[in-house]
């Protein structure tokens, strides 16, 4: 049976554990919370309170040789790099690593992970492909604090570039553009590109500033 290790049980590592267990997967999970362990435990067998960035510790519970070891440690940067390099050491092949920055994952792929994800960024263009179409002026929660905001282009931001109306938003980020012709939600946008009236524009900020552009909301 296939034997992949999972370190770091925040909501992310927890799901792809829980999910690999279910596919008859042998998993390891660890964590250096004593509480997280202790929860899921009653789906993983093998689960253990470790400090992952200690090599030997690692060793001892069998996380060397392995195929795929995922690592979803998250604000912890510093512990992120440190335990990618431990299991480099350890002779892990397919380390996959979750990163929170583009910085943090290109150090992550130069210390030898063999894939960098950002599941923060895919989770919210999911969100956004989701619900893009079917909103009029309104917002989507996808926390407490952080709001996606659909705007359809009137008469006032006209012919105006992007990157005039992400300076006018000040603390919201213009991160999706829809083309009223060609229909299609893009990511990559081009700042100089002028608008059209009903292009959309999808804008991610914190609530407060949502609130402040658009009280009712």
């Amino acid at each position: 049976m296939k034997t992949i290790a999972v370190i770091g049980l925040g909501k992310f590592g927890s799901y792809i554990a829980k999910s690999l267990a279910r596919q008859n997967v042998t998993v390891i999970a660890i964590d250096n919370d004593e509480k997280k362990i202790q929860e899921i435990s009653e789906y993983i067998d093998h689960s253990y309170v470790v400090d992952s960035t200690n090599k030997q510790a690692l060793e001892e519970i069998g996380i060397y040789n392995l195929k795929t070891v995922i690592v979803s440690i998250g604000e912890n940067i510093e512990s992120s790099i440190l335990t990618v390099m431990a299991l480099k050491d350890l002779k892990n092949d397919r380390i996959i690593a979750k990163a929170i920055t583009n910085t943090h994952g290109e150090i992550l792929s130069k210390i030898g992970a063999f894939k960098v994800i950002y599941p923060e960024k895919l989770a919210g263009r999911m969100l956004v492909r989701k619900f893009v179409d079917e909103i009029p002026l309104e917002d989507i929660d996808v926390s407490n604090s952080v709001k996606v905001l659909k705007i359809v282009v009137n008469e006032s931001y006209e012919l105006k570039k992007i990157k005039e109306i992400e300076h006018e938003f000040k603390n919201l980020k213009i991160v999706g553009f829809k083309n009223k012709e060609e229909g299609e939600l893009i990511f990559n946008i081009d700042p100089n590109y002028e608008v059209q009236i009903d292009d959309v524009l999808i804008l991610l900020g914190e609530s407060k500033y949502v609130k402040d552009i658009y009280p009712e909301i």
